[in-house]
C-alpha cells in the first residue's frame, strides 16, 4: 500500500496508523511507484490550490486518476477527499474530477475552521464503516466542505451548524473529511477496513 507524500499531508501519522492496522506501507511521491501499488491513501491538509499545483507538476494527479480508473482502492483523507471533486472555492482551484460535485467554504453561523470531535450519522452501508457503530465520533479540522452532486455518493454526515458530509464512497473510491489517524479506535477500525479491501 502507498501513502501519497506530496508535501501537503501529515503522512507519518497516517503511515503509523496504517501499519498498526496491519499494512505494509510505502510513502511515495513517484507516479510510477503509485501506478504499481494495489491500494493508495491520499491524505492532505492546507491549501487546495497549492496541493493541486504540486500534484499536476509531479504527474501524481494523472497517476491518481489512473489508479481510480483501474478500480483499485483509493482513500482520500481531509483535503485528499476534497480533491476527489471538481471546482473548489479555495484558490479558487480545480480537483481531480473523480466524483461529481464541488468544494465550498463553510458558511453561516458556524465557527470556521471546524475543529474537534463530532459524531457521524450513516447514510448507507460502506465497507469502510464495518464494525463501527452509527453515531461514532471522529476528529475534524477543516474550513471547506464537499457538496456532492450525487447524493448516493454520501456515506455518512455530521451536524455542525448544518449538514457536513463526513464520508463519501463510490466503488473503489472512499473518502473521509475527518482524520481517521486522529480519531482513536474508530479511525483505526476504518484503516483496518480499508486494508482488508486489498485482500
Amino acid at each position: 500500500m502507498a501513502v501519497v507524500d506530496y508535501g501537503a499531508g501529515n503522512v507519518y501519522s497516517v503511515r503509523r496508523a496504517l501499519e498498526k492496522a496491519g499494512a505494509a506501507v510505502v510513502l511515495t511521491a513517484d507516479p510510477t511507484e503509485l501506478r504499481r501499488t494495489d491500494g493508495v491513501v491520499f491524505p492532505g491538509q492546507g491549501s487546495a490550490k497549492a496541493a493541486m499545483d504540486l500534484l499536476n507538476a509531479s504527474g501524481l494527479a494523472d497517476a491518481l486518476r489512473e489508479h481510480a480508473r483501474a478500480d483499485k482502492p483509493l482513500l482520500g483523507v481531509c483535503l485528499g477527499m476534497q480533491l476527489f471533486f471538481g471546482a473548489n472555492e479555495e484558490g479558487p482551484s480545480h480537483g481531480l474530477d473523480l466524483l461529481p460535485g464541488r468544494v465550498a467554504l463553510m458558511r453561516g453561523e458556524r465557527r470556521v475552521p471546524h475543529m474537534g470531535w463530532n459524531d457521524l450519522a450513516f447514510s448507507k452501508p460502506s465497507p469502510l464503516l464495518d464494525n463501527i457503530p452509527d453515531g461514532a465520533y471522529a476528529y475534524w479540522a477543516h474550513s471547506y466542505q464537499v457538496l456532492p452532486e450525487d447524493r448516493s455518493d454520501v456515506v455518512a454526515v455530521s451536524e455542525y451548524g448544518g449538514e457536513v458530509v463526513g464520508v463519501v464512497g463510490r466503488g473503489n473510491l472512499l473518502g473521509t473529511q475527518f482524520h481517521p489517524e486522529k480519531s482513536g479506535e474508530t479511525g483505526l477500525r476504518m484503516y483496518e477496513n480499508f486494508v482488508r479491501l486489498l485482500g
